[in-house]
């Protein structure tokens, strides 16, 4: 199991400090027990430092006086294995923060992970075997070093146990020196660069774990899983998912992957996608098995379990049991949301012109949604906008002079803003009526630009997304391409947006099967991601769209607007047009809408004689709309659990009396009826389902069940050499069998298991055992740490340890454990080869 970060001494343990400074977390560094009991931490800077498991060991053993002294010294008795592989100044281990560290006990190595790099170690000699990039690519500096001095471990050491003369240097080592040292300097700008964000960000490691078969497994920040084989080869990859890998746990024969959004996935060995769902609203940053469930740590400290056995029948009956039960559980609230949007023109508005638009139709307005465009539009100002996107800034003096201007009039109707983004010309932000702001989260942003390059931000959206009563709402703020002709490229922008505008946490809420959450586990179809625009409970898409009316002059439509036949008009509406074909604004409508076209006017002048007259004479277009979609399959559904968020649309209006730019503000008043959940009666009756319905009972028995297994033996006695066969048998004819084998610890220390004693070599510790078959474990002295054989005298020639043999299920939670004692004596063997 791969360690992030650093945990607390346990009962009985020393505390110590190997470098100033903290070790651990995501960013700082990691530490890992390996199987022979030694300690392994990583930290900035890549260094690795090791501390003797044996000397730990018997530092437990005394008494709580002298625990100060041995801590002291224990402390100072590790190895720095970055010194120990340098040369020259020069080292083959990439210069970047060690974010992982994982113990392969069954090959007796380590893997110490980087950002883009990997690491592999012999953590019986501490050589370093292998560095390789996370495409699976060898480092050739570790070539060229390992080439020009094969001897390099033991020569290293004898450099640290007694100061002797450099050798001369030929003028082909001065230059390897000085190419590796380059390319030590090369790292570290690629380092700062990863850090800054900038680079192949993307391809970074952020979890690493060990599969019961033997397996490495990778995930990435770009949501792919990759396996690798213990010599460190990588054999393939799986991209079941887009979000960052944030956590990897292995369980029997699945594999669980958590993600940035708080999405959990299920795996099997083999990397075939199993089932997945939404676990939590922000990342799952780790997990832990408990009881038959598993248990999810997430960014914003909340836990959740899950059953052991999903996806599975189980989930099914838990789901048609919980739906039956909805309404006791289930609480229709209802609210007012005003959506508006205006065209600015760069101008900034009287504070007339605010009130008159933002003027509520009716107090019972909870929400108010505000999308401007055109705040800013200078091509000084969008280079500088999009240079700033690019390291995560945003903002300007005329965005803050609208979201204070507005906040003044919302103010005194208890309104707080909860929300505001802006790129370039586009601004979108969001006002809570205080009584309801208890009941808003997850708020979150994204943008995308359509503009020159997709890059520049004159054209494009803002989106910004939260949580309502737990439901998913999502605002997006659009300026599309203009002129008359441009249907198409009007068409690719909202296609643009709608596909790649991404936010960090996940855009919809499941009823969720949870032990301290909510119940009732629901599973999507399949591990492809859909654009996150579609997972919402309601979106609404506002903004000048500018699409224009055509098959029709200048002097047609200046006549019916003349005589108000806005229903004449609207038959030459390009978007309508577009949306009945299918072409854009899938899914979504429109309220009805009996005000006139909103472009293109004079400024500071009222009525509809304020309509273009120049020589241009640009015909009257409703540029500016809001359309939107809810839950809804069909018209005639009702608002539930399985379609929480229903809307109507009381009112959508321009207001005429701005006059402060060249198209006239919108707003549309939209009435909510959104189904929510009580957490708290759900779990009830969720607890009811679980302890009454024997169905689930039934199933959730097979968690505690394990195939029957057989150990060959009990007791071991190795003499010289010679290895020696333990053979696991698996009796189950239809079910596999995992097994596990460790090291038991000394009753003073408190734990439960310890490391392989330094003289034996146990291969391999862990394992699937197939139905009716026999692994065969192979036991055989080997101390590779300065001890031979023919060395050992007197009480050192008698060594012993005890063994525990772990034996579960695939998917149980359930152990049988079985003790064997193993004896290491010298003599000599009988037969060549000691089978049982």
């Amino acid at each position: 199991m791969g360690a992030r970060g650093i945990a607390a001494p346990e009962r009985g343990q020393i505390e110590m400090w190997g470098r100033r400074g903290r070790v651990g977390g995501a960013e700082r560094g990691s530490r890992e027990r390996i199987g022979l009991g030694d300690l392994w931490s990583g930290s900035e800077g890549g260094i690795i430092k090791v501390w003797n498991g044996e000397a730990i060991e018997k530092s437990l053993a005394l008494e709580r006086e002298e625990k100060c002294k041995a801590s002291l010294l224990v402390e100072r008795s590790f190895i720095d294995l970055w010194t120990m592989v340098s040369d020259g100044g020069a080292c083959p281990l990439p210069s970047v923060d060690v974010k992982l560290l994982l113990s392969d006990n069954s090959r007796s190595k380590v893997w110490s992970a980087g950002y883009l790099s990997f690491a592999l170690w012999d953590s019986r000699t501490k050589e370093l075997l292998k560095v390789v990039n996370v495409d699976g690519q060898v480092d050739t500096r570790f070539d060229v070093l390992s080439a020009q001095d094969p001897y390099g471990y033991e020569t290293k050491q004898n450099l640290f146990s007694s100061p002797k003369k450099e050798k001369a240097r030929s003028p082909v080592n001065f230059f390897q020196r000085s190419r590796n040292a380059l390319m030590g300097a090369a790292d570290a700008v690629r380092r700062v660069a990863a850090k800054a964000g900038f680079g192949d960000d993307t391809r970074r490691t952020e979890a690493l774990v060990m599969s019961m078969d033997g397996m490495i497994w990778t995930g990435s920040a770009n949501g792919s899983v990759a396996q690798w084989d213990g010599s460190g080869n990588r054999l393939q990859e799986f991209q079941h998912h887009s979000s960052s890998v944030q956590s990897i746990f292995n369980f029997g024969t699945r594999l669980w992957v958590g993600y940035m959004d708080g999405n959990i996935q299920l795996l099997d060995l083999d990397g075939n996608l199993l089932g997945g769902w939404i676990a939590h609203s922000s990342p799952i940053l780790s997990m832990a098995v408990g009881s038959s469930y598993i248990f999810t740590l997430a960014g914003h400290g909340g836990v959740r379990g899950w059953n052991l056995s999903s996806p599975g029948p189980a989930d099914s009956i838990l789901r048609s049991e919980l739906t039956e039960k909805e309404t006791s559980y289930k609480n229709i609230e209802y609210m007012k949301v005003l959506v508006c949007s205006w065209n600015v023109g760069q101008e900034k508005a009287s504070y007339e012109s605010l009130r008159a638009w933002l003027k509520f139709p009716t107090q019972e307005v909870g929400v108010v949604v505000v999308g401007l465009q055109e705040v800013e539009m200078g091509a000084g100002f969008l280079a500088m906008s999009a240079a700033k996107e690019t390291v995560g800034l945003e903002g300007s003096p005329n965005g803050e002079w609208w979201l204070d201007a507005i906040g003044q009039i919302l103010k005194g109707h208890s309104f707080e803003r909860v929300g505001s983004r802006q790129m370039a010309g586009l601004l979108t932000a969001v006002w809570v009526r205080t009584n309801l702001k208890h009941f808003v989260s997850d708020i979150d942003n994204a943008a995308v630009a359509c503009g020159l390059g997709r890059a520049i931000g004159n054209k494009g959206a803002v989106g910004l997304r939260m949580r309502i009563h737990d439901r998913s709402i999502c605002f997006v703020n659009c300026h599309f391409a203009a002129h008359m002709e441009a249907v198409s490229r009007r068409n690719e922008d909202f296609d643009h947006v709608f596909r790649t505008m991404t936010f960090a946490t996940p855009s919809s809420g499941l009823l969720t099967t949870s032990i301290s959450g909510s119940a009732g586990q629901l599973f999507q179809a399949n591990g492809s991601r859909m654009p996150e625009l579609s997972d919402t409970d309601m979106i609404v898409f506002l903004g000048d769209f500018n699409y224009r009316l055509y098959d029709i002059s200048y002097e047609e439509a200046m006549g019916l607007v003349s005589r108000r036949r806005f229903d004449w008009l609207r038959k030459n509406d390009q978007l309508r047009a577009e949306m009945r074909s299918g072409r854009v604004f899938q899914g979504l409508r429109e309220g009805d809408f009996q005000f006139p076209p909103t472009y293109k006017f004079e400024k500071h002048k009222a009525g509809l004689s304020g309509y273009d007259c120049s020589e241009k004479k640009r015909i009257p277009a409703w540029c500016d709309r809001v359309l939107y979609r809810d839950s809804r399959a069909s018209s005639g559904t009702e608002c539930s659990l399985d379609c929480p968020v229903v809307c109507s649309v009381s009112l959508y209006d321009s207001c005429m009396e701005a006059t402060d730019s060249d198209h006239k503000p919108v707003k549309c008043l939209f009435n909510l009826d959104v189904a929510r959940v009580d957490k708290q009666t759900m779990r009830q009756k969720y607890g009811e389902i679980m302890s009454s319905n024997k169905k689930v009972l039934h199933l959730l028995q097979g968690l505690k069940a394990f195939p029957e297994a057989n150990v060959s033996t009990n007791d071991i006695i190795l003499q010289d050499q010679t290895p020696y066969l333990l053979k696991l048998q698996n009796r189950s004819p239809e079910d596999r069998a995992c097994f596990e084998i460790t090291g038991q610890a000394p009753s003073s220390s408190g734990s439960d298991s310890a490391g392989f004693p330094t003289w034996l070599k146990v291969s391999p510790a862990a394992g699937i055992i197939c139905p009716g078959q026999t692994v065969e474990v192979t036991l055989q002295h080997g101390d590779l740490r300065g001890t031979s054989w023919n060395n050992l005298s007197g009480a050192n020639q008698e060594k012993a340890a005890q063994l525990s043999v772990k034996i579960t299920g695939a998917c149980s939670t359930v152990a049988k454990c079985y003790g064997v004692r193993v004896q290491c004596q010298k003599g000599r063997s009988t037969f060549p080869f000691k089978r049982f």
